[in-house]
């Protein structure tokens, strides 16, 4: 059997589960090789808001926030469900803080603890006050050279205009104005303008924050670490020895089929979540959209096909990372309601003009109600957000700013319903007029005590991180009065599919009899996730992803090389 190549460790996706394994099997010197299936790097992980979920860190006990591996498992376990193990549970609680300290010692890459609450405050173990939840420093991108280029630009729902990058305290700054709002802003502004050599020739910001912090930092070690990285370069196959190991793949390489020798290959590749077939299989008929879909283009599943002429295990299939999406024309991919929804002055509705859920629930939890509600029914895909002219003055509502209407794009403006009275509101949006006029009533009735007896907005911790310290007696609650009124339709959609390759304590993929494929690793939205089918706190998916790259290079590298 002839080879092109030979590696220690051959790596599939360039996401942060796959950079943080190639980090660690680099710097004990072992011959790494990333295939990237599409022309940029950092996967969905380089487009996402960058929250890290790691429990009992020495980040948070070194601020006073001494966290316990007991609560953590204890309320990981409550909400993962039966097709997690226990073992698996254990081995990310353990695992997430030495991966952070490995990130510390070895590369640039460093974590702060947030004051960023649980999302299930009422579950036992749940850190109401936050503290489990972390984010990457900022990185130059200017050290990176030219590849800074090649890292998948942020999200428009995570940067300014869809191109300034900015922090955690900028966007706070931004969304709530206090004292000293605009300085913040203008210094960001500059920030970016002030780059000359890069705004010369690119729109693309260099100052990277976020997601495309932590994958920037990576990168920057491997390129110090000269680990090759292929693009444009999808899989094609397993090559398995007699005795059943994965000794190496197949790959289409500047257009050539090359085939690459490995002691073990790591799956780090996105979820299933662009491909319309596997959507329509697995997921539930009312998320059975791709272009739904906040995650990359480039996720459409080719891994699972091919492992599963190993007999590969998968599990949670109907599972995802949910959230209601604003669907702007020209975009490919929905953009993210995170937290506008929490904002006071907006309520959300069904196509009855009725209102279903606590608007300041998790965007997890809020998709997770759209899709029960509409599979029995009652027309909540897509739904309706209605806010007014206060809410449209001081608030973003998604790609609608708060600045001049006509300073926005077409396309934007074109998702906008707006009227000066919620009567003709109704008429232009086609919900009932007489039930959502009752809706509006009593919601408004409650809100002016900032109280919701129906739903309880704002009696959590989480649901007030997003509201607006500045409005009392409850942060996410302010009537919906002042004309004009205005309406935006979210629909069913997600970052990510969180099913896939089963994987033990170790991120071994597993056959169907729950054996681990001897060489054959998986981490990032490509396996099962260790969450199970909860979205338990902001990090949920870059922790595992980060944990279980580090995870699956170390026992690769100590059984296998």
């Amino acid at each position: 059997m002839t080879w092109d190549k030979t590696v220690d460790l051959l790596i599939v996706g360039s996401g942060a589960a796959a950079l943080s394994a190639a980090c660690v099997a680099a710097q004990q010197g072992k011959q790494v090789l990333i295939v990237e299936k599409t022309s940029y790097l950092g996967g969905t992980s380089a487009t996402s808001g960058g929250g890290v979920w790691i429990p009992c860190s020495d980040t948070a006990a070194a601020i006073g926030q001494v966290d316990i591996e007991e609560d953590a498992y204890s309320y990981l376990r409550a909400l993962a469900g039966d097709g997690v193990s226990d073992e698996k549970i254990r081995a990310y609680v353990r695992n997430a803080p030495r991966m952070q300290n490995w990130m510390a010692q070895h590369t640039e890459l460093r974590f702060f603890s947030a004051p960023y609450p649980d999302y299930h405050p009422e579950i036992e173990g749940a850190a109401k006050e936050g503290w489990r939840t972390h984010f990457s420093d900022n990185f130059d991108g200017r050290r990176l050279g030219d590849t800074v280029n090649l890292i998948r630009e942020t999200s428009p729902a995570a940067s300014f205009l869809g191109i300034i990058n900015w922090t955690l305290e900028e966007t706070h700054f931004l969304l709530h104005r206090p004292k000293g709002w605009l300085v913040v802003f203008l210094k960001m502004l500059w920030r970016y303008v002030s780059d000359l050599p890069q705004r010369l020739r690119s729109r693309r910001d260099r100052h990277l924050t976020l997601g495309n912090a932590i994958i920037g930092s990576l990168l920057h070690f491997l390129q110090h670490q000269q680990v090759p990285i292929w693009r444009n370069t999808p899989l094609e196959a397993l090559e398995v020895d007699d005795a059943g190991k994965v000794v190496g793949a197949v790959v289409k390489h500047e257009g050539q089929t090359r085939r690459i020798r490995a002691n073990s290959v790591l799956l780090a590749t996105g979820g299933f979540e662009r491909s319309a077939a596997l959507r329509q299989k697995h997921l539930p008929g009312p998320a059975s959209n791709p272009e739904m879909s906040g995650a990359q283009e480039g996720n459409t599943g080719d891994v699972l096909a091919i492992v599963a002429r190993l007999k590969a295990k998968t599990v949670n299939m109907d599972s995802a990372w949910w959230a209601p999406v604003f669907k702007v024309p020209g975009e490919y991919r929905a953009r993210l309601c995170a937290f506008e929804r929490a904002f006071p002055g907006c309520i959300m509705v069904n196509q009855r003009g009725e209102r279903y859920m606590n608007e300041a629930s998790s965007y997890h939890i809020a998709a997770q109600k759209m899709i029960a509600e509409a599979e029995q029914g009652r027309g909540t895909a897509p739904s309706w957000i209605i806010f007014d002219a206060r809410f449209r003055k001081h608030y973003p509502m998604g790609p609608l700013l708060p600045i001049p209407f006509l300073l926005h794009p077409k396309r934007i403006r074109s998702t906008v319903f707006r009227a000066p009275t919620i009567e003709r509101l109704a008429e232009k949006t086609g919900l009932p007029s007489e039930s959502l006029a009752a809706t509006m009533e009593r919601f408004n009735a409650y809100a002016l005590r900032g109280e919701d007896p129906d739903f309880n907005r704002g009696a959590s911790e989480y649901d007030r991180y997003y509201g607006d310290p500045r409005v009392s007696p409850n942060p996410t609650l302010l009537p919906v009065v002042n004309a004009p009124f205005y309406a935006m339709q979210l629909h069913v959609g997600d970052i990510g599919t969180n099913g896939g390759l089963a994987t033990n304590e170790h991120a071994q993929v597993l056959n169907q009899d729950d054996k681990p494929i001897a060489g054959l690793y998986a981490a990032g939205n490509c396996s099962a996730s260790v969450m199970g089918h909860c979205y338990p706190a902001a990090g949920g998916t870059l922790g595992p992803a980060l944990t279980f790259g580090f995870v699956a290079a170390q026992h690769a590298i100590n059984h296998y090389s």
